[in-house]
């Protein structure tokens, strides 16, 4: 009797370890499953590689660089991609070293460059954009754009072109923006005396139609205005600069 029992439990301990086996052997080919088995089948590792080479060779990358050796201003360079993020570097007489940015350009200043390379067929053409007279005091642009494997660079000093002209003045606007936020960023660090003249140039910049975007500059002015660490004829002349943005 007992070895009849005995004969029983090992048969029931056996057929437990493999029901207990086959439970395990099956939870792991579920979890281990291949995407195709289900349905979806991923893209092959080579076909990604090539989709995201093809997409970064199409994308788009804007450069503009002045030169003027008399300027106070004298280099500048200005690069972006096309949703108009990049740098600008810019040297001026009075420092040392070049200075280089981060840069947005806002989406409607983008709108009037993409338009205006559009107007111009800018990578189609082999137009140099130079007037018939130069005018050396006007210094060196040089508009470059690279898209698709595609690149082109023109050089002149005085368009003739209004296109031409219009995306030159863009890239100054941009550059007036760009050089603003730099030296009154600076003015509130380190020298906030300095902060009431930067604040008549902005208004100067503005009544001139020189700012590349001036609702981009809202909520700097907006910060500069209750910042009391500057002099307070600069956060008053703010307020008055801010009510006009905000029209």
């Amino acid at each position: 009797m007992i070895r009849k029992r005995r004969k029983f439990l090992a048969f029931v301990l056996a057929a437990l370890a493999v029901t207990g086996a086959a439970i395990c052997a099956a939870a792991q080919n579920k979890v281990t499953a291949r995407p195709e088995s289900r349905g979806v089948r991923p893209p092959p590792p080579a076909a990604a590689n090539d989709a995201a080479k093809t997409a970064a060779a199409e994308a788009a990358r804007y450069r503009y660089e002045f030169r003027q050796p008399d300027f106070i201003i004298h280099h500048v360079e200005i690069e972006h991609d096309e949703r108009g993020r990049g740098t600008i570097r810019f040297e001026r007489r009075s420092d040392a070293e070049a200075i280089t940015d981060p840069i947005e350009v806002s989406a409607d200043a983008l709108a009037r460059i993409k338009g205006l390379y559009d107007a111009l067929r800018f990578l189609d053409s082999d137009e140099g954009y130079q007037g018939k007279r130069e005018y050396p005091s006007y210094g060196k642009t040089v508009l470059r754009l690279s898209r698709g494997g595609r690149e082109r660079a023109t050089e002149f000093n005085y368009p003739d072109d209004p296109n031409a002209m219009a995306l030159m003045q863009e890239y100054r606007r941009l550059t007036e923006q760009a050089v603003f936020v730099f030296e009154i960023k600076l003015a509130v660090e380190m020298q906030p005396l300095e902060a009431p003249k930067l604040m008549n140039k902005l208004e100067t910049l503005l009544r001139l139609n020189q700012i590349s975007d001036p609702k981009q500059l809202a909520p700097l002015i907006r910060t500069l205005s209750t910042d009391e660490r500057l002099p307070l004829i600069a956060r008053n002349h703010a307020v008055r600069l801010l009510k006009k943005l905000e029209k």
